[in-house]
């Protein structure tokens, strides 16, 4: 992902890294949320260098939880994001 290039530059895949998102990739929020809410601030979004592994498991996750859940796309399919510490 750019954003992970520019912030940690372009090797940061070194070491079985990849560029995890918050909020998701898959939502609208996203880091590509401007192109489809022009009102939404650009750049209003984190990126980290991730284990590879841990990251693409957790994206698994995710997808499993958006099927299961039978959350499609539109506006009735909203989620909350709880984060527990």
């Amino acid at each position: 992902m750019n954003a992970c290039r520019r912030h940690f530059g372009p090797d940061y895949t070194a070491g079985g890294k990849d560029c995890g998102e918050y909020p998701f990739a898959t939502t609208y929020e996203g880091a590509a949320g401007s192109l489809y809410d022009p009102e939404q601030l650009r750049n209003n979004y984190s990126v980290m260098a991730l284990d590879s592994t841990q990251n693409q498991a957790a994206g698994t996750l995710l997808g499993q939880f958006l099927t299961t859940s039978r959350l499609i796309d539109g506006p009735d399919d909203g989620f909350l994001v709880q984060i527990v510490p």
